[in-house]
């Protein structure tokens, strides 16, 4: 897999919570490819490159992870766990992105290997500044490691 092409994985089940963050990507005219995958499994099959709609046999890893934590099948948490497991995606930028206000979740994520912790604000124009803040680091700052 190459390192990035730009691409944005966002592992989150809630439609709504999808649609506020792709408006808000689109509102700060974050104009990358977003793939979505609404469930941990779902994340782990594309990031393993075995499927994505759209992707498929492209092996592009994304630029950053957006994750969810409460998911379907698999956890955000195991899922983080799982991606720091796979020498293809140990180093790969992780955002957790939740509404969780719990201080366990928190400390575990960082105890994973997130990059950043990020709480979801409940007003949109928060939630599109924060989203704007993480494209501007992720995307045009960041420096990313070199491919395994």
């Amino acid at each position: 897999m190459k390192p990035n092409d730009g691409i944005i994985l966002l592992v989150e089940d809630d439609p709504d919570d999808e649609a506020l963050t792709l408006r808000a990507l689109k509102t700060n005219n974050i104009l990358n490819e977003v793939v979505v995958a609404r469930d941990g499994a779902r994340a782990l099959d594309y990031l393993r490159g075995l499927s994505a709609p759209g992707t498929a046999g492209r092996g592009v890893l994304p630029a950053v992870v957006l994750l969810d934590l409460k998911l379907p099948k698999i956890s955000g948490l195991e899922l983080l766990e799982r991606i720091r497991l796979d020498e293809r995606t140990k180093l790969l930028p992780v955002v957790i992105l939740t509404s969780s206000k719990e201080e366990a979740d928190l400390v575990n994520g960082y105890k994973l290997g997130a990059n950043s912790y990020v709480r979801k604000p409940v007003d949109f124009a928060e939630f599109a500044q924060a989203v704007r803040q993480l494209g501007l680091y992720w995307l045009i700052l960041n420096e990313p490691p070199p491919p395994p």
